[in-house]
């Protein structure tokens, strides 16, 4: 997972989590779904979705955050490094 900093101007400064390509593909093969059932749940398009999990594009904060949107919405939790609570870093699965 990475980390971006969100500037909300003079109110406040904070990191947001962003998942990873390898998340990605984690998650999907947990749930099932082919690329095409991503793009279709997230918003984002098959093509974005494709290039963001070989890696040859820099995705915005919003659509990693659509495409984590509808995986939560299938039930898969994403972990962060040093969440040993939950198991450590990657993704999981909540039925």
């Amino acid at each position: 997972m990475r980390f971006i900093v969100i500037d909300l101007g003079a109110t406040a400064t904070y990191l947001a989590a962003m998942i990873t390509p390898a998340q990605i593909r984690a998650a999907r093969a947990l749930v099932g779904w082919k690329q095409t059932e991503l793009a279709q749940a997230s918003g984002v398009s098959e093509i974005s979705i494709k290039n963001i999990e070989r890696g040859v594009t820099d995705a915005k904060a919003s659509t990693l955050a659509a495409i984590q949107d509808a995986f939560r919405a299938a039930g898969v939790v994403f972990l962060e490094p040093g969440d040993m609570r939950q198991g450590g870093a990657g993704v999981r699965f909540e039925a």
